[in-house]
């Protein structure tokens, strides 16, 4: 890459760092680029994306994001896996991680707050915010399809005992 190539790179990456609430670094050595292309494509499907980089390159483009307290992990080849839900990053990271002995996450950040390895896999186990919503949604229509049974109810029992006393007379 010439100058303008890294700079160019550098603003994009900064871009999309700026809409991004987690981020994962994992180590990759030894994954082949059909795993590569798999765990793109689970980060993909949960709105989520993995950028490989050189470390000097993706400390500049943290500039300016939360998440410059990554910068410790930078170190090998590393791989960046960021998402807009505070999730579903480390969800798809620590699934491929556990089931690719070549993919190890070292950390990660919430905002600007780092993470640890073992931070990122608690932080896997949540449910992701589709989750907690269609949960929520749930609960709200408990109640209203209680209600509706409750007045229905009495209506029914009254049905029932005129049936009854037309049948028995």
């Amino acid at each position: 890459m010439d100058r303008a190539q890294k700079e160019a790179f550098v603003a994009d990456l900064h871009g999309r760092l700026e809409g991004a609430e987690l981020m994962v670094v994992g180590h990759y050595r030894g994954l082949t680029v059909a795993q590569m292309t798999q765990l793109r494509g689970n980060m993909r499907q949960e709105g989520g994306e993995v950028q490989v980089s050189k470390n000097r390159l993706a400390k500049l483009a943290f500039k300016g994001t939360p998440f410059t307290v990554v910068e410790e992990f930078m170190t090998g080849p590393t791989a960046l896996a960021f998402s807009k839900d505070p999730v579903a990053a480390a969800k798809v990271a620590q699934k491929f991680a556990d089931d690719h002995e070549n993919f190890v996450v070292v950390g990660g950040a919430l905002g600007e707050k780092k993470l640890s390895a073992e931070e990122v896999k608690a932080l896997s186990k949540m449910p992701s915010l589709d989750e907690l919503r269609g949960k929520l949604v749930g609960l709200l229509q408990a109640p209203a399809q209680k209600i509706a049974s409750v007045t229905q109810a009495p209506a029914g029992q009254v049905a029932r005992v005129i049936a009854a006393k037309s049948e028995a007379a």
